[in-house]
């Protein structure tokens, strides 16, 4: 039997042989499945998922072919939907009463969906609930009605529990189309590019320049203050962000910052800042 990751992974190039190896596998009996799903969920036999993942790939296929009106090839939708078809086999519980294939389609169907939203646009069209039901089920409605007119606005926000606003919100980003922002090089000799126009924030000159000629004034106050100060002001300010501590900007420390009185030593070392 051939590799399963094989098997579930997809390319245009291969696509109608993958579906003619994926339908060469026979589908199983209600005995069969219902064996195999138990060895899987009560043993953890990863054979049995292999074998169930395998008889079940040609409805990936068909789930698949109903999502081929979006422009996106059909390899990666099958893919995906192989992706559900997985999560869908390690999550099924054969006690609850069902198909595996009633259960996996809608694992299926939300990898795709996934799949489907993260790759129509640049930019994603839905990213709450309803913005979902909507793209998908809007699709399925303009197919038939084509153009809506108020009533029928009306009548599938009804249906789907949003509202007539988030209707047309959604027909007008979906009749929407990605602009290019930029053209291909052979194109630019004839056409202006939208990029050139664009003003960059961090390149305006005279900010820069006011920020070079602030920073040497603010350096040359800086130095005339310090030059105000005695030799030790000078050198502690200068080493305030040294690594060095105070042990070390003792008596016999280049700096010689601090110095300790014997009186002071012995009542507990008290700094004495005199000379």
């Amino acid at each position: 039997m051939k590799n399963i990751n094989t098997l579930t992974c997809v390319t245009q190039s291969s696509l109608e042989s993958y579906i003619k190896t994926a339908n060469s596998y026979s589908m199983l009996s209600v005995d069969e499945e219902k064996f195999l799903t138990k060895q899987l969920h009560y043993n953890g036999d990863l054979s049995a998922a292999k074998k169930l993942i395998l008889s079940h790939l040609r409805f990936v296929i068909h789930i698949a072919r109903n999502y081929s009106g979006y422009g996106l090839p059909q390899a990666d939708l099958i893919q995906e939907g192989n992706v559900g078809l997985m999560k869908a086999v390690r999550r099924f519980n054969p006690e609850i009463g069902v198909r595996l294939v009633s259960f996996a389609v809608h694992w299926i169907k939300a990898e795709i969906h996934e799949y489907v939203l993260r790759n129509w646009r640049i930019v994603k069209v839905a990213t709450t609930k309803a913005q979902r039901k909507l793209f998908f089920n809007l699709r399925k409605a303009k197919k038939k009605l084509g153009w809506f007119n108020q009533h029928e606005v009306d009548m599938l926000a009804k249906a789907l529990g949003v509202t007539s606003k988030d209707v047309r919100e959604m027909e007008s980003r979906m009749s929407a189309q990605d602009m290019r922002f930029d053209f291909h090089l052979e194109e630019e000799k004839n056409k202006n590019c939208s990029i050139r126009y664009l003003k960059d924030k961090t390149s305006n000159f005279a900010n820069l320049i006011a920020e070079d000629n602030w920073d040497l004034h603010a350096a040359d106050k800086l130095c005339s203050a310090l030059s105000q100060l005695d030799l030790r002001s000078q050198e502690i300010i200068r080493a305030h962000k040294s690594p060095q501590n105070l042990a070390e900007l003792t008596p016999g420390c280049p700096f010689n910052v601090f110095t300790m009185s014997p009186e002071s030593s012995a009542n507990a070392g008290s700094p004495n800042f005199d000379a």
